[in-house]
């Protein structure tokens, strides 16, 4: 339905998670991709498209599985839906779908060398809980984006997974928008030594959402 709840989150979320990731698409450039399949506007980066398309497939893939616990193969099949037709998608050291080949870094610090991802990964998800709450969800996006498991990709496929988490798991979901990508990055940086500013910003984004998409929400009688 246009106007609607889904359609409106595809576009914030499309449009935020890539422009956090340095994407030149603006928010109604984002919206007339998503209703009309073209765009407008000149000099406009080829994969800032496809992974803006690729990100409303990426939803719609996370919608289809969220009764269904995060797997390795859930991260795995997410990267390979957000990176397919893209330039990384061609080079031969670029594992689409499949786990980092090379070192990377995020914000100056090491991550999880290739050769440990496999392991990193299987024990974050064993220590996961059948029941998640927002603590426990918070969690696993610090510890996944301090694994860093993708060559590229892993910000984008973190927030979805998370968005999932928070809808399987009855919690109120939120989109990180990109101006607040400074308190995000702060919050992931110092989460060791804090994770209150991580928690504090998720909670005021888990405010925003609500406060943008509350008229969509059914009250139920005697709540």
């Amino acid at each position: 339905m246009k106007g609607g709840l889904y359609h409106l989150t595809q576009v914030l979320m499309a449009y935020n998670t890539n422009r956090i990731e340095g994407s030149r698409l603006d928010q109604e450039q984002t919206r007339y991709i998503y209703e009309t399949r073209t765009i407008t506007g000149d000099g406009v980066p080829v994969d800032d498209v496809v992974e803006t398309v690729n990100s409303f497939d990426l939803f719609d893939e996370m919608l289809g599985r969220v009764d269904e616990p995060v797997t390795a193969e859930t991260m795995k099949d997410y990267h390979r839906i957000l990176k397919r037709g893209t330039a990384d998608a061609r080079r031969q050291s670029f594992a689409v779908g499949d786990w980092k080949r090379q070192a990377n870094v995020v914000g100056g610090q090491d991550t999880t060398p290739p050769e440990q991802v496999e392991t990193a990964v299987q024990d974050l998800l064993a220590r996961t809980p059948s029941q998640m709450s927002f603590e426990d969800i918070a969690a696993f996006h610090y510890h996944f984006e301090s694994i860093h498991p993708f060559q590229d990709g892993n910000g984008r496929v973190g927030r979805v997974l998370m968005f999932q988490q928070c809808l399987r798991h009855g919690v109120m979901p939120f989109i990180v928008l990109e101006e607040k990508k400074a308190f995000y990055y702060r919050g992931l940086s110092r989460y060791e030594e804090e994770p209150g500013f991580l928690h504090g910003t998720f909670r005021s984004l888990q405010d925003d959402y609500y406060a943008r998409f509350s008229r969509f929400v059914e009250i139920l009688p005697g709540r």
